[in-house]
C-alpha cells in the first residue's frame, strides 16, 4: 500500500505512521531523514543538498525528488511506503507522481488528519523529540518513563524549535490536488488517538 499522511505539525502523522508500518510492514519516508542519509553517505545528490543546506537555502525540488526516486527503488519500499511530510508542495506532488508512473504505480490513499489550531498548539507545545534516535513524545499522553529521558535510547528529550504556535499548517493546496485525484480521506483528530486510528483502519480497510 502506497500512502501520503497530510496534517500541520502536531496532528498525529508520526505516531499514526508507527502503527501503520507494524500492521502493513512498510517503511515511513520523510525527506528529513533522506536528507540525513544522503548527506551523511555522501551521494551525489546529497552534496548538491549540503552545498544549499550549508548555504541556508532550501533544497530544491529537483534534488528532492531525485532524492525521494532513489529511496523509492529501495527494496524495503518494493510493497509500499508511507510518506510523511512529502509532498508538501504541488510540483512536489506532481513530481512524486511522475516518479511512480515511471514504474507503473499509483498512489493508494491520502490521509489527511484535521485537529482543530488550539487543540495542535497544545500538543505542540507538549510535544518532545529525541535527538538521537527520533523518538517522539507527548508529555500529556505519551510521556517518557525518566523524566527528560528518552526511552530508546536514553538520550536527553528536547522541544524542538519549530514546535511553537507560530507553525502554520500549509497543505491547503494539496489537499485540492488530491481531493480533484479522488485520493483523499479526511479524519477526525481532535479526540483520542485509538479513535483517529480506527478511522484511519476504515478508510484503508484493514479489519480488526
Amino acid at each position: 500500500m502506497r500512502l501520503v499522511l497530510l496534517g500541520a505539525p502536531g496532528c498525529g502523522k508520526g505516531t499514526h505512521s508507527e502503527w501503520l508500518m507494524k500492521d502493513l510492514g512498510i517503511p515511513q519516508i520523510s525527506t528529513g531523514d533522506i536528507l540525513r542519509d544522503s548527506v551523511a553517505n555522501g551521494t551525489e545528490l546529497g552534496k548538491k543538498a549540503k552545498g544549499f543546506m550549508d548555504s541556508g537555502s532550501l533544497v530544491p525540488d529537483e534534488v528532492i525528488l531525485g532524492l525521494m526516486a532513489e529511496r523509492l527503488k529501495g527494496s524495503d519500499a518494493g510493497g509500499g511506503f508511507i510518506l510523511d511530510g512529502f509532498p508538501r508542495t504541488i510540483p512536489q506532488a506532481e513530481g512524486l507522481d511522475k516518479i511512480l508512473a515511471d514504474h507503473k504505480l499509483n498512489m493508494d490513499r491520502v490521509i489527511k488528519i484535521d485537529v482543530a489550531s488550539e487543540e495542535l498548539v497544545r500538543r505542540l507545545t507538549q510535544r518532545r523529540v529525541c535527538p538521537a534516535c527520533k523518538a517522539v513524545y507527548n508529555l500529556d499522553f505519551r510521556p517518557p518513563k525518566t523524566d527528560g529521558v528518552c526511552d530508546t535510547c536514553g538520550g536527553k528529550i528536547i522541544q524542538r524549535d519549530d514546535d511553537t504556535e507560530e507553525t502554520v499548517d500549509q497543505t491547503a493546496p494539496l489537499i485540492a490536488y488530491y481531493q480533484d485525484k479522488g485520493l483523499l480521506t479526511a479524519i477526525n483528530g481532535n479526540g483520542g488517538f485509538d479513535e483517529a486510528r480506527e478511522q484511519i483502519r476504515e478508510a484503508l480497510g484493514l479489519q480488526g
